[in-house]
């Protein structure tokens, strides 16, 4: 049974005998003599997709969930969900919008690294790699000299989302961005 300060994103607990996967943590450390440390964990229902706001001292202890990792493939979009191919035995599996809200932008065909999360054999939620590559497709033209400055300026990529990069950078060119911050990394 793991502590809730051992806890990281994508894990998978059980509360109250449900299963739910940690999306993001806040660690707060209060100024009072004495007080221990707290996390705040945004959880989302393993099936359903419920939302979840709960707050443990880091000395807490969870039931960890029964679950699996497996290497995917994202396919593409119908109507309804997004539609993931299992890299061991080419089964299908498909996600809703509400399960990848954050995620849906980071999406691009042939993204290698996903992971999917299974709970007793249910595809549940995705992971996706560190960062990703993207095309600028729309941004202020380059200024000269710009490179010398650290001042960044908007550029919207392939897939929709907006981002700040350098001046000194153009439309055509491939940036890789943090899948879980949502910013400029690098050139790729």
């Amino acid at each position: 049974m793991p502590k809730a300060c051992d806890l990281k994103r994508g894990a998978v607990v059980y509360i109250n005998d449900q299963p739910y996967i940690v999306k993001s943590v806040e660690v707060r450390s209060p100024s009072a003599r004495g007080a221990s440390t707290l996390y705040k964990f945004r959880f989302n229902h393993a099936q359903t997709g419920q939302k979840l706001d709960e707050t443990f001292t880091g000395d807490d202890f969870l039931k960890e969930a029964d679950f699996s990792r497996r290497p995917v493939q994202y396919l593409y979009k119908d109507e309804n969900s997004y539609i993931f191919m299992d890299k061991d035995d080419y089964s299908q599996h498909g996600l809703d919008e509400d399960t990848l809200t954050d995620q849906i932008p980071y999406l691009i065909d042939n993204l290698e690294g996903i992971q999917a999360l299974f709970v007793e054999d249910r595809c549940v939620g995705i992971e996706l790699p560190q960062s990703v590559n993207l095309e600028i497709v729309e941004t202020a033209p380059y200024v000269k000299g710009a490179s010398a400055t650290g001042r960044t300026k908007p550029a919207r990529l392939s897939t929709g989302i907006e981002i700040q990069v350098p001046e000194y950078m153009e439309a055509g060119e491939v940036v890789r961005v943090n899948t879980e911050t949502g910013k400029f990394m690098s050139r790729a």
